[in-house]
């Protein structure tokens, strides 16, 4: 599998190792009540430290994009090292500005009309996807001197092998391609200072750098009127085999060739491979296959297993047959499909068992529903460091019927 191409038929790529002088991770699970994600908060600063050398060598700066990740508990972590956050809509962007305290930047593929005058109140950089949403609210925005705008740009550059994931696919709603834009001249784009393209997921430093290239050859005659860039998400940092070395370079070569503030806003580096969902297993049932019944659903709690689709790694666990032990791995709700996997052990699973799913902290949190009833996972935050395990989320019945009346 190339590491520079969208490929979620397997695993995710490795995490981060263990430093050599800190002792193996082992979860305290006699302190775990019921399904529970977990946030590490050693791995997180671990991760902020290569984000942190990222924003110092190349100038750039880093903003945690909430759409990925929005778990307040871990911003005490994450805020002493980021610029700030990115916002997705008008509710995650004032979650930024009330939990994490810093920078907002808010996009949307639109605005409505309704919801502007709150989003311009919460952010300090408002992007729009086209010109005409610009035109329809630069008047507002005016009333804000402090506040940046900018356009979304589409360069028709995709370097991704999945359409779902690919902003710049054909007949993308995702950003403005150059042969849209007013000239740089045109009084239209008075007030719009920057450019934010978003076109990676997953990915090493070689798509950006082709993404760069695409970059500067469509909008090329646009970037010298303009004060900052934005390249979005999708920069897997903080993975094992990524060339931090590569980024610093490209970051730091475009924002002087161009005399530009740069910005990225990664999601799933942020927090790989910090984050885990422990499940128990209530049932173990047989059909050609041993398949281990869980307290906790794929489709409910790590949806991306499905929509990607991708198989989590598991403690302790193998491939299929691997070990002596395959069992595949399915939730407690109705959903046929709800499986998330098959996994093989050194010893036979057994009722009450706990299993780990590791790098469980991105898109899980953020996109969890009620689907079935089931009960939805406690959050929580362990600290390896000081030994400290404290729950900061329990969710009952009142917030599964709030939800629906």
């Amino acid at each position: 599998m190339s590491i520079d191409l969208l490929s979620f038929d397997s695993t995710r790529p490795p995490l981060i190792p263990a430093e050599p002088d800190t002792a193996p991770h082992v979860l305290p699970l006699d302190r775990v009540d019921g399904p529970t994600y977990i946030i590490d908060l050693e791995i997180l600063r671990r991760n902020m430290a290569i984000i942190d050398r990222v924003q110092r060598e190349s100038g750039c700066h880093a903003l945690l994009a909430l759409k990925g990740f929005s778990t307040f508990a871990a911003f005490d972590t994450m805020r002493p090292t980021l610029a700030g956050c990115c916002a997705s809509g008008l509710w995650e962007a004032r979650l930024g500005r009330e939990k994490f305290g810093k920078q907002v930047h808010s996009y949307a593929p639109a605005f409505s009309p309704g919801d502007m005058a709150e989003i311009i109140d919460h952010s300090d950089h408002i992007t729009f996807n086209s010109v005409h949403q610009w035109a329809t609210y630069r008047g507002q925005c005016s009333h804000k001197p402090s506040l940046k705008t900018g356009l979304r740009i589409n360069p028709e550059c995709s370097t991704g092998s999945v359409p779902l994931y690919d902003p710049c696919a054909p007949q993308s709603r995702l950003g403005v391609k150059a042969d849209q834009l007013p000239l740089p001249s045109d009084p239209l784009l008075q007030g719009i200072t920057g450019f934010h393209s978003h076109t990676l997921c997953q990915q090493t430093t070689q798509p950006l750098e082709k993404t760069i290239h695409a970059i500067e050859e469509r909008f090329g005659r646009w970037l010298p009127r303009l004060d900052w860039f934005n390249f979005g998400g999708g920069h897997h940092i903080t993975r094992s085999d990524y060339d931090v070395d590569h980024l610093i370079t490209l970051l730091s070569d475009f924002a002087r060739k161009w005399n530009l503030q740069t910005y990225i806003e990664p999601g799933e580096a942020h927090v790989y491979g910090a984050g885990y969902l422990v499940a128990t297993v209530l049932d173990i049932v047989d059909n050609d296959i041993s398949i281990a019944i869980l307290d906790v659903s794929a489709t409910s709690h790590m949806p991306d297993v499905l929509e990607m689709p991708y198989r989590p790694p598991v403690t302790g666990a193998g491939l299929a047959d691997e070990k002596a032990f395959t069992y595949r791995f399915g939730s407690s709700s109705c959903l046929s499909g709800d499986i998330v996997g098959d996994y093989s052990f050194d010893r036979p699973l057994h009722v009450g068992d706990r299993i780990v799913f590791e790098d469980q902290a991105q898109y899980t949190m953020v996109k969890t529903t009620f689907f079935n009833g089931i009960k939805h996972p406690s959050i929580a935050t362990w600290d390896t460091i000081t030994g400290d395990y404290q729950v900061t989320r329990d969710f009952t019945y009142d917030d599964f019927v709030s939800r629906l009346g």
